[in-house]
């Protein structure tokens, strides 16, 4: 596949002012832009081993510190030693962190430069296709605690991040698919009529790389939206975790053979699943989205989630209330993603059931 360039890049609007989403297609030819100042570098392992030539200045770099990506390394626990080797090379809060990689860089870079020395500048080149489409913006950290996912975190956005195409192509069939599946989801919250454009194009988002650069930049105009109104995901911002409770919990049962994205678009048909089975969502819909949802995460259908592991994981989510899962669902006769609150009783017990017997059949 060749390499699109999307020229006209995105401003977004935070509690710290506004920062730059640049859509940057050169920047493997030349990564100067990431040398000024004084970086520190924090760089996915693998990418440094993929990229070694183009990125040859960076991994010179006296301060350059690599991560293994690996969903194990994001707690609190596992970024102890990185905190330290950033001490070890001096880091003064006029220097800024640099992260290189997808989500778990993301997010580990982002919680140490919102909590070393009190707060430091930080970059961001996301290199899968998932954190170029959803994750890069919104301010978010998330890092684990135990088997509680996601439950430590903060709201700290980059000075900039930098979209590049080009890291696209080394990414296996499942990391792509990880990246589409949050692209359905923002999709499907803008509404029925954005989710059905994007399931015709669904078959053509594999070969046709233009057309995935489209759906990159149109993914991250509709977050731009919610984020911008809601930074702090104490409203509307909410439905962006959409598929994300469900989702959550099948990674957790899985001890995360299911991939994150690919994760989603199973919580999101699950989503639907109970929404129809308790009277919220008219099972046309249902029917609508499931099959370009199933194409996406069909090669893990097979995958066996225990329904015991699963709600144990769904009774940990951060949105619930003390009685109550907090859950994102579709509602009536447009679809409309709310968060309603569900008992965790043994209707909702036999309904998860349900949709997980469906799931290999």
């Amino acid at each position: 596949m060749g390499v699109s360039v999307v020229s006209e890049g995105l401003v977004i609007q935070s509690h710290k002012g506004p920062y730059a989403v640049s859509f940057a297609g050169d920047l493997l030819r030349d990564p100067a832009c990431l040398l000024q100042g004084e970086p520190h570098f924090l760089v996915d392992a693998t990418v440094a081993r993929l990229y070694a030539h183009p990125l040859e200045r960076i991994l010179a770099h006296p301060n350059l510190i690599l991560i293994e990506a690996k969903e194990e390394n994001k707690s609190l626990q596992s970024i102890i030693p990185v905190f330290e080797q950033l001490v070890g090379n001096k880091v003064r809060r006029n220097h800024v962190l640099v992260a290189i990689g997808g989500g778990i860089v993301q997010d580990i870079t982002c919680f140490i430069a919102s909590t070393l020395l009190r707060g430091l500048p930080w970059r961001f080149v996301p290199t899968t296709l998932l954190s170029q489409a959803d994750s890069c913006i919104g301010s978010k950290s998330s890092i684990n605690l135990g088997d509680a996912k996601n439950i430590l975190g903060t709201f700290n956005p980059p000075q900039q991040i930098f979209v590049n195409p080009g890291f696209l192509d080394t990414l296996d069939s499942r990391e792509i698919r990880s990246g589409v599946g949050e692209i359905i989801k923002v999709h499907a919250i803008d509404g029925a009529a954005s989710f059905d454009r994007l399931a015709a194009d669904f078959d053509r988002l594999f070969a046709d790389r233009d057309l995935l650069g489209k759906y990159i930049r149109s993914a991250l105009l509709i977050k731009q939206r919610f984020i911008e109104e809601d930074e702090f995901d104490q409203g509307i911002r909410n439905i962006f975790n959409y598929g994300h409770s469900f989702g959550h919990a099948i990674e957790s049962a899985t001890d995360y053979a299911v991939p994150h994205g690919i994760a989603v678009t199973m919580g999101m048909d699950m989503a639907n699943h109970v929404a129809t089975a308790r009277g919220l969502l008219p099972a046309s819909h249902f029917a609508r989205m499931h099959s370009t949802l199933r194409m996406n995460y069909g090669d893990f259908s097979a995958t066996p989630i225990p329904l015991a592991s699963l709600l144990s994981a769904l009774m940990k989510d951060k949105k619930n209330t003390s009685t109550r899962l907090g859950l994102i669902l579709p509602v009536g006769e447009s679809a409309a993603i709310q968060r309603v609150e569900v008992p965790p009783d043994g209707a909702f017990h036999e309904q998860c059931k349900s949709f997980l017997g469906e799931l290999g059949a």
